[in-house]
């Protein structure tokens, strides 16, 4: 009975002892799978970490480089507003200089017509960058005639004068004339544009102008500058513009145009 006794506790104890190894041995097993999913999933969260990190390096190379081409278009803008500024300023000035010059004919042309005041000379008149004299043709030709008179050709001798000392500037010469129809057949057309080519001739052939300055044109009784009612309005239609041009060519060269 002793022994058997025994030999049931030895069983037993194998039994209760094997039975706490298998436990321990199963919680083992149970951290080991625990720890080599955590393994896995740092794996994971490591390459999804280098993926994120080739994007960001991807992203800022991209944000580098779009850097660098806003850095050199900023540049290349700056440089071309300083290049449109510098034409600007460049243009401003001759502007401002072919203003000063036309205001000092002016002064000169009123101080040279003065004596032709109430006499033909109607007005010296600045406006639109552009500087206006106007003759009626009582003081240049015969009524209905394009063929300048002396008196005519002495006032053009005061107008030309003046010219000579600016060869810059350009002359447009116009002629105007009432809404009269002539009953040899001509008309206002005629009149008007060879009335101007009769005063570029005489600045050209006798005053020495340079024909390359000077140009004619005929406006006919389009133009009026008082109502044709009157002996007095048709008298003031009846003329010549002489309009002084500032040198535009200096301008256009300077906008590279």
């Amino acid at each position: 009975m002793t022994v058997k006794f025994y030999l049931w506790a030895l069983v037993l104890s194998f039994l209760v002892s094997s039975c706490g190894t298998n436990k321990k041995l199963q919680a083992s097993e149970d951290q080991l799978k625990t720890a080599n999913e955590k393994n896995e999933q740092l794996a994971r969260d490591k390459d999804q970490l280098a993926k994120e990190n080739n994007q960001l390096h991807e992203v800022i190379a991209s944000l580098t480089s779009e850097n660098k081409d806003a850095a050199g278009d900023l540049a290349k803008y700056k440089k071309q507003c300083e290049s449109m500024y510098a034409k600007y300023k460049n243009s401003n000035d001759i502007l401002t200089e072919q203003d000063r010059i036309l205001k000092q004919i002016e002064e000169k042309l009123e101080a040279a017509l003065a004596d032709l005041e109430g006499r033909g000379m109607s007005v010296v008149n600045y406006k639109k960058g552009m500087l206006f004299v106007s003759l009626e043709d009582q003081l240049l030709y015969k009524t209905g005639s394009s063929k300048l008179d002396q008196k005519g050709i002495d006032a053009l001798a005061k107008i030309a004068a003046v010219m000579s000392d600016y060869p810059d500037v350009t002359v447009v010469v116009v002629g105007n004339t009432d809404d009269a129809q002539f009953k040899n057949g001509s008309d206002n057309w005629s009149l008007s544009t060879e009335r101007a080519n009769a005063v570029v001739r005489i600045l050209r052939d006798v005053y020495k102008i340079d024909p390359a300055r000077l140009t004619a044109a005929g406006r006919s009784k389009f133009h009026p500058v008082a109502e044709n009612t009157s002996a007095e309005g048709r008298a003031k239609n009846r003329r010549i513009d002489i309009i002084f041009n500032p040198d535009l060519d200096k301008l256009w060269e300077s906008l590279d145009l």
